[in-house]
């Protein structure tokens, strides 16, 4: 049993299983990593499902659908065993027409009981191979793979990831209890109006498989137009990175299937209108070996963190060519708000680009305070410290963004400077403030356009095709995609016009 449940009493051979949302979990009684091809027919046969979907990443981010009616167990067997043809060139720019057809396979550990569907359904992701049945070198989900074996094999650790997904929910303004401006964060309800909304985008999403920390409302709201404006936010829990991109993916394709269904509006955009929070992607990151964090030593931050953060310091401006999609992402990423603009990290530290948040590291059992009629504890809370990246945002292709980081920690282990590197950008101060100004002259600052950001990673692109993680042909794409926006000096000219600012806030809104 693990260590942290010592006190429990759990009376089943499997606590894994326990609470589990995922109804094929409970049904086959296993977890969803070791769900085989046998597992889906059988719990297809048994629960009277009648259709199977698959779905997949396409080149602008978001997940593509192939629906299937089972005709009969040989017909389910096949699509199982040997997927789909799919036209690539309609799903990459990448992909020429003439030798376009690819195959989708589904992955079973994705599994689950479609929530929205009228005919019971089962949907799953799929990876995607060639025509001659090797994994897609420049597919999303396959150039993340890649990162993550490349991390392992050269650290010995598996990267963990998890996302702290921002939205904003827009509704009818009924004009009763109403937010004050800009002050939503962690409110409740009846000032918090989207509540109930965020709950069920929870339970769904907790069934599909996704592994939730917490939600809570966000600093932003507002109303405009007859309209209320509700920032929310959805953490997850740190899980092996390929997993973690497959929840956020299917997260978001969740909270806009919901409000769909039930009348609202949502946006994952970067930037929402002028004067207002926008919404973030921040990403968390640990690293574990042997079912440990790796990240504390003795309570204090490990060398191998360190140089991990080191990594990211050293390719900050080119992870906002995954990160930071569209020309909206560069109007959050501005100086003096708690978006970042430097390139430097710190100690719970909201003006940095990587923050080393609050750890749970002093030694302390606050439950037993809190409740002096329990037991001592002993909880291992090293196990919750991790490493956050604040640049990102919803407009991020998540398997790149995910891939990117992924490199970059990998990178700083390849370092022969990463401690030194890691020493000099270290700041436990807030870096707008005017005494620190000299300070702040001596930090890199984050590409200000897609322009500046594919510049960024045309400069540093070798360390990402290294080990064959991102493909030339992938890298070459992402830069052509940003420099078509043709934005190098947008910001600046627009920045004085809120009318301006909004016409692109509305060409840019459903993003990601």
């Amino acid at each position: 049993m693990h260590p942290n449940n010592q006190n429990l009493f759990i009376p089943m051979d499997n606590p894994h299983l326990i609470l589990n949302a995922n109804p094929l979990v409970v049904a086959l009684q296993k977890p969803s990593a070791e769900f085989t091809k046998d597992d889906i027919i059988r719990y297809i046969v048994d629960s009277d499902i009648h259709m199977v979907n698959f779905m997949y990443p396409g080149g602008d981010g978001r997940l593509k659908t192939l629906n299937f009616v089972i005709n009969d167990l040989d017909y389910l067997n096949t699509i199982l065993t040997c997927g789909e043809r799919v036209d690539g060139s309609s799903l990459f720019s990448f992909i020429q027409a003439g030798s376009s057809d690819l195959y989708v396979l589904p992955r079973f550990r994705t599994a689950f009981l479609d929530p929205f569907a009228e005919i019971p359904t089962v949907t799953m992701l799929c990876s995607y191979f060639d025509k001659d049945g090797h994994p897609l070198a420049s597919s999303p989900e396959h150039t993340l793979h890649k990162a993550a074996e490349a991390f392992k094999e050269v650290t010995g650790m598996e990267f963990q990831a998890m996302g702290e997904l921002e939205y904003y929910v827009i509704s009818d303004d009924e004009g009763v209890f109403p937010a004050q401006d800009q002050r939503g964060y962690h409110e409740s309800a009846p000032y918090a109006k989207g509540g109930d909304f965020r709950t069920q985008c929870m339970q769904y999403i907790a069934q599909a498989g996704g592994k939730i920390k917490y939600g809570h409302s966000e600093v932003g709201n507002f109303s405009l137009d007859g309209q209320n404006y509700e920032q929310n936010e959805i953490e997850f829990l740190p899980v092996p990175v390929e997993q973690a991109a497959d929840q956020l993916m299917l997260a978001k394709w969740i909270i806009r299937n919901l409000a769909y269904q039930l009348g609202y509006d949502v946006t994952f955009a970067p930037k929402i209108t002028t004067g207002k929070a926008g919404s973030g992607l921040h990403i968390h990151m640990r690293m574990m070996k042997d079912g440990q964090n790796q990240m504390l030593n003795h309570g204090v931050l490990s060398e191998s963190a360190r140089r991990m953060i080191a990594g990211m310091m050293d390719l900050a401006p080119a992870i906002t060519a995954f990160g930071n999609k569209n020309p909206m992402s560069y109007f959050r990423l501005v100086p003096h708000q708690e978006a970042p603009t430097n390139v430097c990290w710190g100690d719970r530290n909201r003006s940095v680009l990587v923050r080393v948040p609050l750890g749970w590291a002093a030694d302390v059992d606050m439950s037993r305070q809190a409740n002096p009629l329990e037991p001592e504890s002993h909880f291992d809370t090293s196990q919750k410290q991790t490493v956050e990246m604040r640049s990102p945002d919803g407009s991020a292709d998540l398997y790149q963004l995910l891939a990117g980081l992924c490199v970059a920690c990998r990178h700083g282990f390849e370092m022969d400077d990463a401690l030194e590197l890691a020493e000099r950008t270290y700041v436990n101060v807030n870096i707008h403030a005017a005494e620190n100004a000299d300070r702040l002259q001596t930090l890199a600052q984050l590409p200000d356009s897609c322009v500046a950001s594919a510049d960024c990673l045309e400069r540093q692109r070798k360390v990402f095709e290294e080990h064959g993680v991102f493909s030339p042909a992938m890298i070459d794409g992402i830069i052509a995609q940003l420099r078509a926006y043709d934005d190098k000096t947008l910001r600046s000219d627009i920045e004085s016009y809120p009318e301006e600012i909004q016409k692109l806030v509305t060409r840019y809104f459903h993003c990601g």
